[in-house]
């Protein structure tokens, strides 16, 4: 049997076993509630079973050798995801329409990917547009800081309004940088692997080399400082840090950066006050518990409550926690699933950050291996990120948790992030032949 052939084969055996299980959380979602079945299940599971059945055959048409785990990875995590915001939604006391809107932007993130795989047959002619993809990342990030579409919601200036839509532009900007990033970092890899310059026990390159070390700096401390998105801030900086530091092999570029990183923090930490109000809360709650450590409390409590094995989906009370379907989606799943839950969730984004990672391994050029690891980066830090605020291992920051949390932008952003990382896989494997994407340099 061909590689390929059976790739698709046991993309397909992990759907179905994935629809099966989401089905089967969904009634007992219904039961906890009602003691009862749900009556829309037969639709319901038609529609799972549906689109995740329409992106299997995609991939099989049009990226017939790309890794097959990925795809039910995600599936499992959004098909929970759902489940959970379909129980918070109805728990609500004035029953929202979160459901109903997740389902349709699950749809929406279905297409998005089916149509990257249509546009992107090769993931490394996105190189030659890298400059372009740099401008088109810097206007994302700062959109929401312009006058009438920008918003500030929940604290932080992430959003902004088209007519009746909100969109959080930064969701589309860590791809579309991760692209620029991986393209420049090929075109000048061995000038940023040169020591040139000294500064005190440093060797560093030429210091004309490393403006986009402190442009990707001063971005972070924009977003953390006029956005007030501690969550984006990070992620985009260290973001750019993995990607250096894979291209050129040197660990100078970690300790220059963490230290440039600790600075600007702590530099925001003395000067910010809603910088500041995170970090006090990380370190001691208790005495906000009833104001703004209530969140914190409250998700401590609920993982708590859920123990080894969890309340059972539907008979936990995570809706005492505010905007429990959005950052603190994790906490519900570890009160209702308990340790055992919230120990394969995270086995799962682990998963799939194995996986992208052998694929940027496998990869035949050097754009396609740095850009794997950007987007596997992305994957990886982001949940890292929420999931240690919820259990207080961070500061609590307003990032999603991918394909789980409530939010269209980030859902759909998510399935652009998975279809590219499958693009590569399957080019990757037309070219078996290709020499090494990465060449060792001296550290």
């Amino acid at each position: 049997m061909s590689v390929h052939l059976l790739r698709r084969r046991t993309e397909l055996g992990l759907v179905l076993v994935v629809v099966l299980i989401t089905a089967g959380a969904y009634a007992l979602a219904g039961l906890g509630k009602n003691s009862e079945m749900p009556a829309n299940i037969g639709p319901f599971l038609g529609v799972i079973l549906a689109l995740l059945v329409a992106a299997h055959i995609g991939v099989r048409k049009l990226a017939p050798n790309a890794d097959g785990i990925l795809l039910p990875l995600a599936a499992l995590l959004n098909g929970l995801g759902y489940v959970f915001i379909v129980r918070l939604d109805e728990a609500q006391e004035e029953g929202g329409q979160l459901a109903g809107l997740q389902s349709v932007w699950t749809a929406v993130g279905i297409g998005a990917f089916l149509v990257t795989l249509i546009v992107v047959r090769r993931a490394r002619d996105l190189e030659r547009y890298r400059y372009t993809f740099a401008v088109i990342g810097i206007v994302l990030l700062v959109l929401p800081l312009f006058p009438v579409i920008g918003r500030t919601i929940n604290g932080s200036r992430i959003w902004i309004s088209l007519g009746p839509v909100n969109f959080q532009p930064g969701e589309a900007a860590k791809i579309v940088l991760a692209i620029f990033f991986a393209g420049y970092l090929v075109e000048k890899r061995e000038l940023l692997a040169l020591s040139t310059f000294r500064l005190g026990p440093l060797h560093l390159p030429d210091p004309k080399y490393l403006g986009p070390v402190a442009l990707a700096w001063g971005a972070s401390l924009v977003v953390m400082t006029l956005e007030k998105d501690l969550g984006s801030s990070l992620l985009f900086f260290f973001l750019f840090v993995v990607m250096l530091w894979v291209s050129t092999g040197r660990t100078t570029y970690l300790t220059v950066s963490t230290t440039l990183f600790a600075a600007g923090s702590f530099f925001a930490y003395t000067q910010f006050s809603h910088v500041r109000d995170r970090v006090e809360v990380w370190l001691n709650p208790w005495p906000v518990s009833k104001a703004e450590g209530f969140q914190v409390v409250e998700a401590s409590f609920a993982l708590a409550d859920g123990g080894i094995a969890g309340t059972g989906i539907g008979l936990g009370t995570p809706t005492r926690i505010p905007e429990v379907e959005t950052d603190f989606i994790f906490a519900a799943i570890g009160e209702e699933l308990g340790l055992l839950g919230g120990t394969a969730i995270l086995c799962t984004y682990i998963l799939m950050v194995g996986a992208g990672l052998r694929i940027a391994l496998r990869a035949d050029s050097a754009f396609d291996t740095l850009l794997a690891t950007g987007l596997t980066s992305l994957l990886g830090i982001q949940a890292f990120i929420i999931i240690g605020g919820i259990t207080r291992v961070l500061p609590l920051t307003g990032v999603t948790l991918p394909f789980v949390s409530y939010g269209g932008s980030s859902l759909v952003l998510n399935y652009v992030l998975l279809a590219l990382l499958l693009r590569i896989s399957d080019n990757s494997v037309k070219a078996p032949t290709a020499a090494p994407a990465m060449e060792a340099t001296a550290s």
